[in-house]
């Protein structure tokens, strides 16, 4: 297991091939359909599965808790690389983490909001999501 490159987590949490209708958050134009952030999370973390799942079946993907990418932050990464699964800078200062949490307003919850955080923090609204390779 590992976790997922940038571009991963982004293809995963916009449904992959199955898209539909180019959600603003994984599955739903909706937040409160499919995610946990400030205005309804009550102040925790929520079981995964609660709300609805994108088109791959990925719960949680918008809000709840921020996941960790395997791929160091810059700004202008996306914007100079390959637009193909581009694998990341080489380094930086921050991890890439994307998909928001608990304590954010809908905007930082968006599938296309980008965020990092200094390797080796740890914060209620963090987490992960792993990646089972193909072989």
């Amino acid at each position: 297991f590992r976790l997922p490159t940038e571009a991963e987590w982004e293809f995963a949490a916009r449904g992959g091939n199955e898209i539909k209708g180019g959600y603003e958050y994984a599955g739903s134009n909706m937040l409160t359909e499919v995610g946990w952030f400030r205005d309804n999370s009550g102040s925790k973390t929520h079981p995964v599965g609660r709300k609805l799942p994108n088109e791959l079946g990925l719960y949680d993907i918008s809000g709840n808790v921020y996941e960790w990418c395997n791929d160091w932050y810059s700004i202008d990464y996306y914007r100079i690389s390959s637009s193909k699964d581009p694998a990341g800078p080489t380094t930086g200062s921050g991890w890439v983490c994307r998909g928001g949490g608990w304590t954010d307003t809908p905007a930082t919850c968006r599938v296309a909001s980008r965020n990092w955080l200094t390797p080796g923090i740890r914060i209620s609204t963090l987490g992960l999501r792993l990646v089972l390779p193909s072989r």
